[in-house]
């Protein structure tokens, strides 16, 4: 079958896409996932298990959780980063396997803010104090996120540090071989922060009016811009609402996207939501996020992706075919099912999915199953 049949004959989901000079197999991502699992920062066999298992099922582009720059701008002590050559060697690693198998590979680069130096989920999410290994966390103000500590309002040397922490953490994922930087400046962490009204209190020029409160994010993608290829793409994921009254709105994510689309830097919002305040009231219905990269495509002119509770194959094949987002991402659905892309293909019956030699075998199984389970009705 040639590329344009390929191209033609498959559904929306299985048709490759293009971002600057790097192509995607098809237009399913995996979203970014904290696992809280790395040490020191470094990436370590789960992520590559984790991470590679998506890419051998057939996802186009496998993005790493939330990659912390510095180490104050971790989430929680398991949180990965890129602050050292010891982590790029290590995600070195996991990025060749990722490529081996078809799929590209995508790093999320990320600053806690306000919502750092906390404990894993699974430990009961709880402020880690200083004397048992935390740290001060920074914000644009000191207003607290819900329980935790109030953060401590940055300074110009702050903007400086992170700012080129941002740049170094990017050399660094171009030196590991990423394709695909993502910059972080959604659910509350620190770019969002400043984006939000409701944490950013602000009298400077980094406060106020929505061009000074998203001043650190072009100051960061202009630094991450310098020391990443103007062949290779970079994506935005914002919180497109806070879900609370005087808060980030979907007009002020549409007012970004159109500074985002002329500034010329930026290549996809990664359009998702909340996270930034815990008074947050969120409808969490299937597809809930979808129309903000709908009215975000449509009204800036600057391709999305979709992101949330998208867990069926008609489905995401609806968002694209629609014209309501150019990826989708999937979460949940691939921590439920590693194999989601194989499946979706069968359902969607895509021609030019192509399993990896070594899973054939499961393949053809899988006819037999089917044909056994047919022949066992008509006996009935």
């Amino acid at each position: 079958m040639n590329t344009a049949e390929t191209t033609t004959s498959n559904p929306y989901l299985f048709r490759p896409i293009s971002f600057r000079s790097v192509s995607l197999r098809n237009r399913i991502v995996m979203s970014p996932m904290c696992q809280y699992s790395a040490d020191d920062g470094l990436p370590n066999d789960w992520h590559l298990v984790h991470l590679g298992a998506r890419a051998t099922a057939g996802v186009g582009l496998v993005f790493t959780e939330a990659t912390a720059v510095e180490p104050r701008g971790r989430i929680t002590p398991g949180c990965l980063g890129l602050w050292n050559d010891a982590q790029r060697d290590a995600f070195a690693r996991i990025v060749r396997f990722i490529d081996g198998q078809g799929a590209v590979a995508g790093i999320q680069l990320a600053h806690a803010g306000r919502k750092a130096s906390i404990s894993r989920p699974w430990e009961g999410s709880k402020p880690v104090g200083l004397d048992v290994g935390g740290w001060v966390a920074i914000g644009p103000s000191p207003v607290p996120w819900g329980h935790y500590p109030p953060p401590r309002e940055m300074d110009r040397a702050d903007f400086d540090d992170i700012v080129a922490a941002f740049a170094a953490a990017a050399r660094r994922a171009r030196e590991a071989g990423f394709k695909v930087v993502e910059i972080h400046a959604a659910h509350g962490y620190l770019i969002q922060e400043f984006l939000s009204p409701l944490s950013n209190q602000r009298a400077d020029s980094y406060g106020g009016s929505l061009e000074n409160r998203a001043r650190l994010l072009f100051e960061t993608i202009e630094a991450v811009r310098g020391e990443w290829p103007d062949e290779l793409p970079l994506f935005v994921r914002i919180s497109s609402t806070d879900w609370v009254e005087g808060g980030w709105s979907i007009d002020d994510s549409v007012a970004l996207a159109k500074l985002l689309q002329a500034h010329g830097r930026v290549d996809l919002i990664d359009c998702s939501s909340g996270g930034n305040d815990p008074a947050q009231k969120v409808p969490a219905t299937p597809g809930y996020q979808v129309p903000f990269a709908e009215a975000i495509r449509r009204q800036a002119g600057i391709a999305t992706g979709a992101v949330g509770l998208i867990s069926e194959p008609a489905q995401a094949e609806e968002i694209l075919a629609s014209g309501r987002a150019d990826l989708v991402l999937l979460g949940r659905a691939l921590l439920w099912d590693a194999h989601w892309p194989m499946h979706a293909a069968k359902a969607l019956d895509a021609p030019a999915f192509k399993w990896p030699a070594q899973y054939e075998r499961g393949r053809i199984f899988d006819a037999f199953v089917g044909g056994a389970l047919q022949r066992a009705s008509l006996i009935v």
